[in-house]
C-alpha cells in the first residue's frame, strides 16, 4: 500500500498525524509554499452543533491524541437582529484561529506531524494515481471533487471580513442575523484577544442577492458592530471570497480515493461552520486505511448532520427580519437557554424535525 494525502490542510494534516500514530507510511503533497498560506481569520468550534461531542478538543486529545489549543473559551454569545438582542450564555464551544499565523489550527497540526511536506507541488490527481495505490484527497476544493464524481452544491457563499482593533471581552461573541446587512445570511464577531477580532459576513450567492452592493452592506454591518459594541473599530486587515462552494460529496470513497473536509462536504450550510467535522473526516479516513473501519460507514453521521444543517439553512432563507426578531427574543427564555446548553440534547437535530415538513 502505497498512499498519497493530496493537501496539508485540516484533514490532510489530521490524516497524516493519525496514520503516523499507526506506523503507516505517506506522502504529503501541498501546492501552498507553507501550512495555512492564506489570510487569517477567526472560526469557532460551537458545541450545539458538534453534538454528541461536547468538547471537540477534549475529544480530538483524549480519543485520537491531536492536541489543538483554542484562543479562548466561549462563555456569551450577543444574538443581534434588526429590533432585537438576546445573549446566550453557557460553556458554549471554542474561539480559534485560522490561517497566516503560528496559534492557527493549520499551524498546530503541522508541529504534530514528523513526515516531510512536499510543499510547491505542481502533482494532480491523475499524476498520483499513477505512482500510489490510496489517495486522500484533502485539497480544501470542493470544485476539485466535481471533477472526479456528483458534487451536490447546493449554495455558494459570498464572504467579507476584516481584523479589527478595539476592546473586547475574549470570550464574547456576536452574531448578527439582520437580512439589511447580510441578505439570507449572517455576520458575526470572534475576539482573538482583548484587543483585537475579526469580524465577518456572508450570504449566499443566488441570483435575487446578486443585485446587492458588498461594499454597502460592509459599510453598514461595520457601523452596527461599531454601534452594538458601543465602540469606534480600527480596520488592520481584510479578506474577501467569493462563489465558497458548500456542499456534499456523492461518494465517500470511490476505488482507493477518499474525499475528506471541504472535498467531502465537511462545511455545515447552516452557518459556515465545520472544522471538527473536517478533522474527522481525515481521521477516520486513516483509520480505513489502517483497517479500523470503513469510511462511508465512519462519515455517516456527518452527512446526516450537514442534511440537517441544510433544513436549517433553507428554513433561515424564507425568513424575514420580523421573523428574525421573533427567533432572537427567544433566546432570553430559559427553556431555550437549557436545551442549547443541555449536552445530551442535539438542537440542531431537533429542529430539523421540526422544521423538514414545512422545508419540504
Amino acid at each position: 500500500m502505497k498512499i498519497a494525502i493530496m493537501g496539508a490542510g485540516l484533514s490532510g494534516l489530521a490524516c497524516a498525524i493519525t496514520l503516523e500514530k499507526h506506523g503507516v507510511p505517506f506522502t504529503i503533497f501541498e501546492k501552498r509554499s507553507q501550512v495555512g498560506d492564506r489570510f487569517v481569520n477567526g472560526e469557532a468550534l460551537i458545541a450545539a452543533l458538534t453534538r454528541p461531542v461536547n468538547d471537540p478538543i477534549a475529544y480530538l486529545s483524549e480519543n485520537h491524541g491531536i492536541y489543538l489549543q483554542a484562543l479562548s473559551p466561549m462563555r456569551h454569545i450577543l444574538f443581534f437582529s434588526e429590533k432585537e438582542q438576546s445573549v446566550l450564555s453557557g460553556q458554549l464551544g471554542f474561539i480559534n484561529l485560522r490561517g497566516r499565523d503560528s496559534e492557527s489550527f493549520e499551524n498546530q497540526l503541522f508541529n504534530q506531524v514528523k513526515t516531510p511536506i512536499r510543499f510547491n507541488s505542481e502533482h494532480s490527481y491523475e499524476q498520483l494515481l499513477q505512482d500510489y495505490t490510496h489517495i486522500v484527497l484533502a485539497t480544501g476544493d470542493a470544485a476539485y471533487t466535481s471533477k472526479i464524481q456528483d458534487f451536490q452544491t447546493d449554495l455558494t457563499v459570498t464572504l467579507k471580513g476584516a481584523t479589527v482593533e478595539g476592546d473586547f471581552d475574549r470570550h464574547k461573541v456576536g452574531i448578527w442575523l439582520n437580512y439589511d446587512i447580510a441578505p439570507q445570511g449572517y455576520a458575526f464577531l470572534l475576539p482573538y484577544s482583548e484587543k483585537e477580532a475579526c469580524i465577518t459576513l456572508a450570504y449566499p450567492d443566488y441570483p435575487a442577492n446578486r443585485e446587492f452592493d458588498l461594499e454597502k452592506l460592509w459599510e453598514n454591518f461595520y457601523t452596527l458592530v461599531c454601534r452594538d459594541f458601543n465602540q469606534p473599530l480600527h480596520i488592520t486587515d481584510s479578506f474577501e471570497i467569493t462563489r465558497y462552494i458548500i456542499g456534499l460529496c456523492e461518494h465517500p470513497r470511490i476505488g482507493n480515493t477518499f474525499f475528506v473536509g471541504n472535498c467531502f462536504g465537511a462545511v455545515m450550510p447552516g452557518f459556515g461552520f465545520g472544522q471538527f467535522e473536517s478533522i474527522m473526516t481525515g481521521i477516520y479516513a486513516a483509520q480505513d486505511l489502517c483497517g479500523l473501519g470503513h469510511y462511508s460507514d465512519l462519515t455517516q453521521p456527518f452527512r446526516e448532520s450537514y442534511r440537517n444543517s441544510l433544513v436549517l439553512r433553507r428554513t433561515l432563507e424564507r425568513l424575514n427580519n420580523s421573523h428574525l426578531d421573533s427567533i432572537v427574543s427567544l433566546v432570553h427564555h430559559n427553556i431555550v437557554q437549557k436545551v442549547l446548553n443541555h449536552e445530551r440534547l442535539n438542537p440542531l437535530k431537533l429542529a430539523s424535525r421540526l422544521l423538514r415538513p414545512w422545508v419540504n
